[in-house]
């Protein structure tokens, strides 16, 4: 990403590195996408229809964590612990007492603050350049 977001890059590349900004509006897209489906999907179809929607929104999830996974230096596998604490509150995000679901939203937590509060490495680590600061061509 050279200074502008590339969205389909950002959706669907696992490669490179994000910034917060946009990493935020599209973690909010995705959310926002499937809570709409939950929502909307009749429940007599969902076990059908989930088949289609859910492994898009998935992949997109995972290529967004691990870019900005990337940013922050760290192994974009780490994305799929992020993915599972996701999923182990989706339900009822407000059910987050019992002894599974308290270290899936742990998990979850630490995500927020590591992924959308703190700043990616300043220079080019070893996931590409600073997004933010892309090298000056000569």
């Amino acid at each position: 990403m050279n200074g502008q977001t590339d969205w389909g890059e950002l959706f669907f590349s696992a490669d490179g590195r994000s910034p917060r900004s946009a990493s935020w509006i599209a973690a909010v897209i995705l959310l926002v996408l499937g809570a709409a489906y939950d929502n909307l999907a009749p429940s007599t179809l969902h076990w059908i229809t989930g088949w289609f929607v859910y492994p898009p929104l998935f992949y997109s999830g995972a290529c967004v964590l691990s870019k900005r996974l990337h940013d922050r230096g760290r192994s974009g596998w780490w994305a799929a612990l992020v993915l599972v604490g996701v999923v182990g509150i989706w339900p009822e995000p407000g059910r987050v007492f019992g002894p599974i679901a308290f270290l899936f939203g742990l998990v979850v937590v630490w995500a927020a603050i590591e992924l959308g509060a703190m700043p990616g490495e300043a220079g080019a680590n070893r996931y590409g350049p600073n997004p933010l600061n892309p090298p000056v061509a000569v």
